[in-house]
């Protein structure tokens, strides 16, 4: 399975899908503020809010609270404000690693960003070291049991995407940042049901994981993810699927 297929795949593959409503909410909100800061808060004019609200909205996140973290971003309710910084690393077996974060003390940020990537056998790079082994692409995944490929082809390509990949179980339609909203629109129009859509951080090629350096890959990838300034985390690593289920039985997120 490659890092592009998504950690969020990953984790309900190895059953780490815990029930941390309160850290999702977090960032949603975040998110959603920051979007509204950069683009106003009318959703009709915002890709970026709207894709946001979506995001909130699929988590059940309350009307209200969407309502106030527009308003905190607009400036009308007062607030913490976030600045949006991506760290780049490298993680064990020389897999590549882009953490972006929403943060109001960047001097704490780097500090902890740094120590996880220390403790799971990676370390921190410079800005550019590894962010141009990643394209950003718009990423919508289907299940291969909901849809056939010639008929996924036939609604994707001519709404405008630029590729579908075949990735075990599921289907990856890639898009241009700026079409992934229409492709995504022409696919639910269809009453297809979609397992992630995102603007995501594609990356060019994989590296290949297994045994201790997958091991350590899954530990960094939770350890980042767990810290409430972290909004996403993309990685070029491949770790098989009977690797994923090893990792799984043996529990290495505890």
């Amino acid at each position: 399975m490659s890092g592009h297929s998504r950690w969020s795949t990953i984790k309900r593959k190895k059953g780490a899908m815990d029930a941390k409503r309160g850290k999702i909410f977090t960032k949603l909100i975040k998110e959603i503020s920051i979007a509204a800061r950069l683009g106003g808060g009318d959703p009709a004019g915002n890709s970026r809010l709207r894709t946001a609200i979506a995001a909130a909205r699929a988590e059940n996140m309350p009307k209200e609270n969407i309502e106030r973290a527009i308003k905190k971003g607009t400036g009308e309710l007062g607030g913490i404000t976030y600045e949006e910084v991506t760290y780049e690393g490298y993680g064990p077996g020389g897999s590549a690693v882009l953490v972006e974060t929403m943060t109001d003390n960047k001097n704490r940020m780097v500090s902890e960003i740094r120590r996880v990537f220390t403790k799971n056998n990676g370390n921190l790079g410079e800005t550019g070291s590894v962010s141009w082994m990643f394209n950003k692409k718009g990423l919508i995944v289907l299940n291969k049991e909901t849809v056939s490929e010639d008929h996924l082809m036939e609604i994707a390509l001519e709404a405008g995407a630029e590729d579908i990949r075949d990735e075990e179980t599921t289907f990856e339609v890639l898009t241009a940042p700026e079409d992934f909203e229409q492709v995504k629109a022409a696919i639910q129009a269809h009453g297809l049901p979609l397992e992630l859509a995102e603007i995501s951080m594609i990356p060019v090629s994989t590296i290949k994981l297994e045994g201790k350096n997958a091991e350590q890959m899954v530990r960094l990838m939770e350890a980042l993810e767990d810290n409430d300034d972290v909004q996403k985390v993309y990685a070029n690593f491949d770790i098989p699927d009977e690797e994923m289920e090893r990792l799984s039985e043996v529990g290495v997120a505890n």
